[in-house]
């Protein structure tokens, strides 16, 4: 079963790299617009505080869908499952509906922390396993590493970046993707083509972008402190880019903006 691609699961809130009031704010006005789908890992540092808000809001456990990631410190046989545990704990969660890998390991060898993920979800700890920030191949060779279907391979994806390699091998493995880093963290706002397309549908850039993203066939993850832009950014069901619209945003990819690099994260692969 591919969480993903339900209801509004579609569209989940992230968290990083929020913390405290502001937090518990964001989460408040995203469950208000109607969030149900929140991110979190073990390297935002804000779980804890994460499950709190959750609990405030009160919802009942199969309202919402809680993914979290386990850090690459934790890739360690005699510290996987302990710390997966303690995120629960701190998320005051007897389960996490989705549970990701947060990096590949840095020597490169996949088959370890996937075990150990495959084994958190025959543990019951989790509902749903996947990765994130996999190459074309890693996906492939994960897909016949464990026998647990890989819910999802969570990457960098907005249209200022061709990630047609990771596209392919979705279709390929059966392991979609979805975003992170979806408006490249501003970027997007200094190219006027996303404005131009929006004001055809009445839509703002960062909704267009948005959109593209959802008809690529990947969920969105998007994070905001204030109301309205939170609200903007769960408001992208309604209305559908044309083929034209698509394909002039497609040839953006050309710009080959990239956040995530090894310059930024250590365990950031060769990507493809």
């Amino acid at each position: 079963m591919n969480i993903y691609f339900q209801g509004t699961n579609q569209r989940t809130f992230g968290t990083f790299p929020l913390t405290g009031g502001e937090l518990r704010d964001a989460m408040t006005h995203a469950a208000e617009v109607g969030y149900r789908s929140f991110d979190t890992a073990q390297m935002y540092g804000n779980e804890e505080e994460t499950g709190a808000a959750l609990a405030d809001l009160g919802f009942g456990r199969n309202e919402i869908c809680v993914t979290t990631k386990v850090h690459p410190d934790n890739f360690r046989p005699e510290a996987f499952l302990p710390s997966v545990e303690e995120s629960l704990k701190k998320l005051q969660l007897d389960y996490v509906d989705v549970l990701l890998l947060h990096w590949p390991p840095a020597d490169g060898d996949i088959a370890p922390s996937l075990k150990l993920l495959e084994a958190a979800h025959k543990a019951g700890l989790a509902r749903n396993i996947g990765v994130s920030n996999y190459t074309a191949q890693m996906m492939r060779d994960a897909r016949n590493i464990i026998e647990t279907p890989i819910t999802t391979n969570q990457v960098e994806f907005h249209p200022l970046l061709n990630q047609d390699a990771l596209l392919d091998a979705a279709v390929e493995t059966g392991i979609p993707l979805s975003s992170y880093c979806s408006v490249a963290r501003g970027e997007v706002f200094k190219h006027a083509i996303f404005a131009e397309i929006g004001a055809s549908y009445k839509k703002s850039a960062a909704q267009v972008v948005l959109r593209w993203i959802l008809q690529k066939g990947v969920s969105i993850n998007t994070m905001s402190t204030k109301r309205a832009n939170i609200e903007a950014n769960f408001d992208v069901m309604d209305f559908t880019l044309s083929n034209i619209d698509m394909a002039r945003i497609d040839t953006m990819t050309q710009v080959d903006f990239r956040i995530v690099t090894s310059d930024l994260v250590p365990w950031a692969p060769e990507w493809d």
